[in-house]
C-alpha cells in the first residue's frame, strides 16, 4: 500500500477530491520511504488519482490541466498533460484496473480520457441529458463520479444542487433520478450495489435504495438534537465526507468528517465512526482536511473490512486503527511534526560524533506517549535507498512556543530524535492580568532566534526573543532541581557618569559552589530586587519570571543555568543578536546592539559585561556622542578582568571626542543647558514608554515567521543592519551590535609566541575585536578561581558587519574551538570526584593544534562585502577578496570539503558563493534563490561536506547540496517508489450468481469508449501537451531488455506524436480546401445572377 498527499497547505489525499491550495504533493511509503514531486505551473491541485499497482498517477489541477505521472522511476516526472481549454474540472475518478478517467466540470457535463495515451474519447455526457427534461435549472458542477459496484455499466453522477443520476453507460439515458433539498458533498456506495449514501450541507445523510428514486429509505443528522415533537432535527454543519464500508462479520462503517452541530462553539474538529448502534467521535487537533479508509481488498464489489482510517489534518497526519476497541491511533514514523510551531531557527551539523544520534535517540524515545495501536505502521510501499551518506548529520530546528527539536538528517529523509521545551523552566501567565514583564513580546516570548551547540561535548545554548540565555548540559539520568540556577545582567549603552566613578569598583567574587544542584548567586552589579526606579520607570525586571518550584528534569537535556537581561529605566532589554559556547573553557557569551557580557556557567558568575564602545578603549575609531548617563548606572564587570592594554580612565570615556577642559565662564551656559537637558528627559520618559513598545513590537516581527509578518523587500539596504533588534532612541545610527562571536586558541597579540584561549568579536560596523582569556588550571582548581578576561587591544576591520570567523593552522587545516569531551554529569559524587582528574584534560590545549608553539595561524574573517585572511601572529593581510559589491552576504561558514576547506557565501541576491581557504581563489558562483522574504535569510546555514539548508516555506526544510561526490551517490540514496505485487483475486461470483446472473457485471470500455464507436472528440475541447518523463524516464532505466522496451516505447510516442501533427495539419488544409470550395460556389452563384440580369 502506497499513501500520497499535498504537502503545503495539506488539502487532500489520493483518491479524494476536495479543493486544493498548492501546486506540490508529497508521497509516502514505508517508513524512510518519500517523494516529493512540484508542477511548474504552480497551480492549486484538486485530485490525485493512483493507477493502483501501475507505477503511475494522476493530478488534476485548478488551471484545468490533467497531468499523467512516471512512478516508476527514482525522480517522478510527468509523461503526459492534457490541458482543457473550454471546461473547468472539478472532479475525477479512475474505476479500479481500468485505462478510462472520468472527468466531471463546472459546466455538468463529463468527459472520459484514455490514461495511456492520454487523449479524449468522442463519448460525452452532457448535462442536460442527465437530468430531467422538466427541469429549467442548471444542476451545478459535476462533485461526484462512480461506477456501480456491481454493474461497470451504471455510473453514479452527484451534482452540487442536490441532483443524482443513475447514467447507463451503453444505452447513454439516465435510468433513475435522485433529488434531495440540500446540497451534496459526497457520495459513497454499499459494496452490494443496491444502497448509496450521500452527504449533505445541512449536517444529514441521507441512505438511497438504487430503484426507490422518490425518496431516501433513511435520512441521518448524527449530531443533530432530536426534537421530542417529531419535528425535523436542527440544521448541523456540513459533512463534508462520508464513507461506507462493510464487513463480513458484523455491521457496516459509516465515517464522516464535520457535521457538528452549530451550537458547539470552541469544540475541535472531529471524525465520527458509526458502527453498528455505536457512535465514536474522535477529536483531533486541527481542521480535517480529509480521510481515506484503508480495506483487505481494492474490489470494490467484494466487503472492504475497513482497519484503518487515514486522517489528513492540517498539521498533522493520524491513522486510527479501526480493529480496537477505542480507535488508538498508529505511531507516526513521519518527520510531519516540523512544523507543530512555526520554524525560527535552525543550524545544520554534519559529521558528528558517531555516539550522538543514537544517544539523542535513546532519551527521545521515552518522550513518546502511551496509548499507541499496537500494530505496525499499515502503509508499507517502496523501498529504501542503497546508499546513505558515510558520516551522521543532525538539524537543529528552534520554534516559536520555544522548543527545540533534534532531527537525524543521515539519509534523504528526517527523523525526528529528542524534542526540548525550553518554556519549562518559565512561570506560565494564568490570565490577563499576569502577564509577563515585557512589551516587547505579545506573542510566542519563548520563541528561539540562536542556536549555539558543541556536539562533542553535547552542550547546548539557546538564546530566546524575550532576551533570555538558557544553558543545558546532556544527562542520561533523571533529576529534580530544587532551584533553578539563575543569572540577571544589566546590559547597557550608556557611558558611566563622571560624578559616580566609585560604582567602578569591581564586586567580589561569588562563592564556588558545588556540581549537584548548585544555587544562583547573582554578582551585586545585577541586583534584582527592585521593579522600579525611582521616577516609576520599570527597572531590573527581567522579561520571563524563573520557577521557583523544584522542577524534575527527564533523560536529555537539563537546565544548567538561565541567563536574562534586565530591563533598564522603562526601556526593554535588546534582543539577543549573538551567541557562542565553549565546553572546554565552561564560558558562554553573547551580545546585543547594547554591548557584550560574558559568563562563566560552571561558578555561575558574570566575567564581562561591557557597551560596545567600552571594548575599543582609547582605540575607538568612531567618533561617537555618547548618550546622557542615567544616575543608576549598572557597574561594569571589567573590575574582574583586569584590563591592562588600551584601557581609558572611565572619566575619559564619558567625554566626547571634540569636548575639551571646563572653563569658569561657560558655567552659565553649562547650567541652562543643563536645565534643557533635564526637561527634554522627562518629556521623553513618558514618550519613551509609548515608542519603546511600539518600535520593540516591529523588530519582533523580523524574527518571526513569514507567515505572520509582511514578505521582506530585498532593495532595503536596512535589512543589513537589522540583526540588532529593536533600537528605542535616536541615536540608531551610532549603535554598534555584536554580529559575531568566537572562542579560540590563537595568537593574541603582534608580540604573542604561542597560542593562548582568547574570544573573538565582531561587530555589525565591520570591526574585529579580541578578548584574552586567563582559564585557572583544570580540576577542581578551575571551580575555586576565577577567569580572568581581558581585551587585549587588538583590532581588525573589514567592510560590512562581520559573520562569520575561523582559524587555519599552517598547512590550510581548520583549527576547531577547544572541547570537553561529554561524560555524565549526574554520578554519584565518590566516583565523579575520581573521574574528574582522569578525564579532565587542560582547557589551554585545543585538540587539533600542535604542541609546537612556534608554528602560525590564519585568520579567516567573512563579512556582508568582503572576506580577509590574516596571518597570524603578525596579523598582516595575507589574502583579500570582495565577495560582492551590488548586494550583501546574507550566511556565511567555513565548511570542510572531501578535498580541503573552503568559505561558502549565501547572497541576498540569490548566488551561493564558494572560496578555496586560504587562498580565497573562488571555486563556484551559482544563481541559486533570491531573497524573498525573512524565513529565507533567518534559515540559511551551510555545514560541512558541500551540504545546506534553509526553510523553503513555513513548513518545509529544503536541503541542497554543491557536492560531486554527493551529487553522484544521490541517485542510490533515493528509494523506489513503485514495487509492483501481486493483485488479489477477485471475490468468487458462487455457482447461482453466475447461473442466473447476480454477480458483477463487467464492461467492455474500450469497445464503448474508443474511436472505432463514439468517433473523436473536439480538437478545441483540450489540448495534449508531451511531458518531460519519458526522455528522464529512458535515462533513469536500467540497461538491457526494460532500457530497450523504455526507447522503443518513446520512439513509438514520438513517431505517434508526429503522426498526430500530421494529421492536425492535413485536417487544417481539408478545413481550408472547403472554405475556398465555398467561397468560389458563392463568387459563381453572384456572377451567374449578374448574367441572368
Amino acid at each position: 500500500f502506497f499513501f500520497l498527499y499535498l504537502a503545503y497547505p495539506v488539502k487532500s489525499i489520493a483518491h479524494t477530491y476536495p479543493k486544493l491550495l498548492n501546486e506540490m504533493n508529497d508521497s509516502f511509503g514505508r517508513p524512510g520511504v518519500e517523494c516529493y514531486c512540484q508542477h511548474d505551473s504552480g497551480a492549486a491541485v484538486i485530485q490525485l488519482q493512483f493507477l493502483i499497482n501501475e507505477g503511475a498517477l494522476v493530478s488534476a489541477l485548478a488551471d484545468d490541466t490533467l497531468h499523467l505521472w512516471n512512478l516508476r522511476q527514482k525522480r517522478p516526472a510527468i509523461l503526459h498533460s492534457l490541458k482543457f481549454c473550454r471546461e473547468r474540472i472539478t472532479f475525477c475518478h479512475l474505476p479500479f484496473q481500468s485505462k478510462w478517467l472520468y472527468v466531471g466540470t463546472e459546466r455538468g457535463n463529463i468527459h472520459i480520457v484514455n490514461v495511456e495515451s492520454f487523449t479524449l474519447s468522442g463519448y460525452v455526457i452532457m448535462w442536460n441529458k442527465a437530468i430531467e427534461l422538466s427541469s429549467k435549472s442548471h444542476p451545478g458542477p459535476v462533485v461526484h463520479i462512480s461506477d456501480n459496484p456491481m454493474d461497470e455499466g451504471k455510473l453514479l453522477i452527484g451534482f452540487e444542487s442536490g441532483t443524482v443520476v443513475l447514467w447507463d453507460l451503453k444505452s447513454k439515458k439516465a435510468d433513475y433520478r435522485y433529488t434531495y433539498d440540500e446540497a451534496i458533498h459526497s457520495v459513497a456506495w454499499h459494496h452490494e450495489g443496491k444502497q448509496f449514501i450521500c452527504s449533505h450541507s445541512d449536517g444529514t445523510l441521507t441512505i438511497w435504495n438504487v430503484r426507490s428514486p422518490a425518496k431516501p429509505v433513511q435520512t441521518i443528522t448524527p449530531h443533530g438534537k432530536q426534537l421530542k415533537d417529531g419535528k425535523k432535527p436542527e440544521p448541523c454543519k456540513p459533512i463534508l465526507k462520508v464513507e461506507f464500508k462493510t464487513t463480513r462479520s458484523g455491521e457496516p462503517f459509516i465515517i464522516l468528517s464535520g457535521g457538528l452541530s452549530y451550537d458547539t462553539v470552541g469544540r475541535r474538529p472531529c471524525l465520527t465512526v458509526m458502527h453498528g448502534k455505536s457512535t465514536a467521535v474522535l477529536e483531533m487537533d486541527y481542521s480535517i482536511v480529509d480521510f481515506l479508509t484503508l480495506c483487505e481488498t481494492p474490489y470494490p464489489n467484494d466487503f472492504q473490512e475497513p482497519y484503518a482510517v487515514v486522517v489528513l489534518l492540517e498539521k498533522d497526519l493520524v491513522l486510527i486503527d479501526l480493529a480496537q476497541n477505542g480507535y488508538p491511533i498508529f505511531e507516526n514514523p513521519y518527520p510531519l511534526s516540523i512544523h507543530e510551531s512555526p520554524v525560527t531557527c535552525c543550524e545544520y551539523f554534519a559529521d558528528c560524533p558517531v555516539d550522538l544520534i543514537p544517544a539523542l535517540y535513546s532519551v527521545g524515545v521515552r518522550q513518546k506517549r502511551q496509548g499507541y495501536s499496537k500494530k505496525e505502521w499499515p502503509i508499507n510501499g517502496g523501498n529504501w535507498g542503497l546508499g546513505a551518506q558515510s558520516y551522521s548529520e543532525i538539524i537543529i530546528t528552534g520554534h516559536a512556543d520555544g522548543s527545540i527539536k533534534f532531527w537525524d538528517a543521515s539519509a534523504i529523509t528526517l527523523q525526528v530524535l529528542y524534542k526540548l521545551k525550553t518554556s519549562k523552566v518559565f512561570e506560565k501567565s494564568r490570565n490577563k492580568d499576569d502577564k509577563p514583564n515585557t512589551d516587547i513580546v505579545d506573542e510566542d516570548p519563548y520563541a528561539i532566534q540562536i542556536i549555539s551547540w558543541c556536539p562533542e561535548s553535547r552542550m547546548l545554548c539557546i538564546a530566546g526573543v524575550s532576551a533570555h540565555v538558557i544553558i543545558y548540559r546532556f544527562s542520561k539520568q533523571e533529576v529534580i532541581t530544587e532551584v533553578i540556577p539563575m543569572l540577571e545582567v544589566r546590559l547597557l549603552y550608556e557611558i558611566n557618569d563622571v560624578e559616580s566613578p566609585e560604582c567602578e569598583q569591581a564586586p567580589p567574587l561569588p562563592t564556588p559552589v558545588g556540581s549537584a544542584n548548585p544555587q544562583p548567586i547573582p554578582p551585586q552589579s545585577h541586583p534584582s530586587t527592585s521593579s522600579s526606579s525611582s521616577d516609576g520607570l520599570r527597572d531590573n525586571v527581567p522579561c520571563l519570571k524563573v520557577k521557583n518550584s523544584p522542577l524534575k528534569q527527564s533523560p536529555g537535556y537539563q537546565t544548567e543555568l538561565v541567563i536574562q537581561l534586565v530591563w533598564v529605566g522603562g526601556e526593554p532589554p535588546q534582543q539577543i543578536t549573538s551567541l557562542a559556547i565553549n565546553s572546554s573553557y565552561g564560558l558562554v557569551v553573547f551580545g546585543n546592539c547594547n554591548g557584550i557580557a560574558m559568563v562563566d556557567y560552571l561558578q555561575k558568575a558574570v566575567l564581562l559585561n561591557l557597551g560596545t564602545i567600552e571594548l575599543y578603549g582609547s582605540n575607538d575609531p568612531y567618533r561617537r556622542e555618547p548618550r546622557s548617563p542615567r544616575k543608576s548606572r549598572q557597574p561594569s564587570g571589567a573590575g574582574l578582568c583586569d584590563i591592562s592594554e588600551g584601557t581609558v580612565v572611565p572619566e575619559d570615556r564619558c567625554k566626547s571626542p571634540t569636548s575639551g577642559s571646563s572653563s569658569p565662564h561657560n558655567s552659565d551656559d553649562e547650567q541652562k543647558m543643563n536645565n534643557f537637558i533635564e526637561k527634554v528627559k522627562i518629556k521623553s520618559r513618558k514618550f519613551s514608554k509609548m515608542v519603546a513598545s511600539d518600535i520593540a513590537k516591529m523588530s519582533r516581527k523580523l524574527s518571526l515567521p513569514t507567515d505572520l509578518k509582511p514578505d521582506l523587500d530585498i532593495k532595503d539596504n536596512s535589512f543589513s543592519r537589522s540583526r540588532s533588534s529593536s533600537v528605542t532612541s535616536i541615536d540608531k545610527e551610532s549603535r554598534e551590535a555584536i554580529s559575531a562571536l568566537h572562542f579560540c586558541e590563537t595568537f593574541t597579540r603582534k608580540a604573542d609566541s604561542s597560542p593562548s584561549p582568547c574570544l573573538w568579536v565582531g561587530t555589525t560596523l565591520g570591526t574585529v575585536l579580541v578578548i584574552a582569556l586567563n582559564l585557572p588550571p583544570g580540576g577542581e582548581q578551575r571551580l575555586l578561581q576565577p577567569v580572568i578576561v581581558s581585551p587585549s587591544g587588538t583590532i581588525l576591520r573589514l567592510k560590512g558587519a562581520i559573520l562569520r570567523m575561523a582559524f587555519l593552522d599552517s598547512t590550510g587545516c581548520l583549527v576547531p574551538p577547544a572541547y570537553e569531551s561529554w561524560k555524565e554529569h549526574n554520578v554519584p559524587e565518590e566516583k565523579d570526584e575520581k573521574e574528574k582528574l582522569k578525564k579532565r584534560r587542560p582547557v589551554s590545549v585545543s585538540p587539533s593544534s600542535s604542541q609546537e608553539i612556534s608554528e602560525n595561524q590564519y585568520a579567516v574573517i567573512c563579512s556582508e562585502k568582503q572576506a580577509k585572511v590574516i596571518s597570524l601572529p603578525s596579523q598582516n593581510c595575507a589574502f583579500k577578496q570582495n565577495i560582492t559589491e551590488t548586494s550583501f552576504v546574507l550566511r556565511g561558514d567555513i565548511v570542510s570539503l572531501s578535498n580541503g576547506i573552503c568559505l561558502a557565501c549565501f547572497c541576498a541576491n540569490g548566488h551561493i558563493m564558494t572560496f578555496s581557504l586560504p587562498s580565497l581563489r573562488p571555486l563556484l558562483d551559482v544563481y541559486y534563490l533570491p531573497l524573498t522574504n525573512m524565513r529565507i535569510a533567518r534559515t540559511f546555514c551551510f555545514t560541512n561536506n558541500g551540504q545546506a539548508l534553509y526553510l523553503v516555506s513555513p513548513t518545509e526544510i529544503q536541503r541542497l547540496t554543491y557536492s560531486q561526490e554527493t551529487c553522484e551517490n544521490l541517485q542510490e540514496m533515493l528509494g523506489e517508489l513503485f514495487t509492483p505485487v501481486e493483485t488479489p483475486e477477485a471475490p468468487n461470483r458462487g455457482f447461482f450468481k453466475g447461473l442466473f446472473g447476480g454477480g458483477a457485471q463487467s464492461l467492455d470500455r474500450e469497445e464503448l469508449f474508443g474511436e472505432s464507436s463514439s468517433g473523436k472528440a473536439s480538437r478545441s475541447l483540450a489540448q495534449h501537451i508531451p511531458g518531460p518523463g519519458g526522455i528522464e524516464g529512458v535515462k533513469g532505466a536500467a540497461s538491457g531488455v526494460v532500457g530497450e522496451l523504455a526507447r522503443a516505447r518513446l520512439a513509438l510516442d514520438e513517431r505517434g506524436q508526429k503522426l498526430g501533427d500530421l494529421e492536425e495539419r492535413t485536417a487544417a488544409m481539408l478545413s481550408s480546401a472547403d472554405s475556398f470550395s465555398k467561397h468560389a460556389h458563392e463568387l459563381w452563384w453572384s456572377l451567374k445572377a449578374d448574367i441572368l440580369k
